[in-house]
């Protein structure tokens, strides 16, 4: 089961700021524009696709296809409709992949998992919106990466790197 909990911080000011607790104990601010002193709930569900799709994305790059991962972002962007309630309507999923040979086969099947089977912040945005996902690679240049790459010789179906 999946808690949380809210409760407003300075009950006795005009203020709408309440604090958040997770069900595993972690605490946030929440605000309105207005006030600005923590996310406003709807950038939430934001934050959590980008985390929900992350960390499928990222377990199935170096997990499933050991894929030399160094760096991952995610950003996403959403509209949302003109009325009550605000739902999104369009989402904008751009991942950034840093790394050494990243398949761009694998980002684009990882990708599809996350959308199509695993992420459940996914699952409930996609209802109201439609999604529009990119990706980019961005080749590491690291001198270590390559230098450890050259150094470990490539066995065939594996691109794991052997830890040290």
């Amino acid at each position: 089961m999946i808690s949380a909990k809210v409760e407003l911080n300075q009950p006795l000011k005009q203020q709408r700021q309440f604090v958040a607790q997770t069900g595993s104990g972690h605490h946030m601010l929440l605000d309105d524009a207005a006030g600005g002193t923590g996310s406003k709930p709807i950038e939430l569900v934001a934050a959590g696709l980008a985390g929900c799709t992350a960390f499928d994305v990222i377990t199935i790059l170096r997990q499933k296809h050991h894929q030399r991962v160094t760096g991952y972002e995610v950003r996403v962007e959403a509209d949302q409709a003109e009325r009550p309630p605000q739902v999104f309507t369009t989402v904008r999923i751009h991942h950034v992949v840093t790394g050494y040979e990243i398949d761009p086969a694998v980002i684009e099947e990882a990708i599809r998992l996350s959308e199509e089977k695993y992420c459940s912040v996914g699952a409930m945005v996609q209802k109201t919106a439609s999604f529009h996902t990119t990706y980019e690679i961005v080749e590491e240049k690291a001198a270590w990466m390559k230098t450890l790459a050259a150094a470990v010789p490539e066995r065939e179906g594996s691109h794991a790197v052997p830890r040290t």
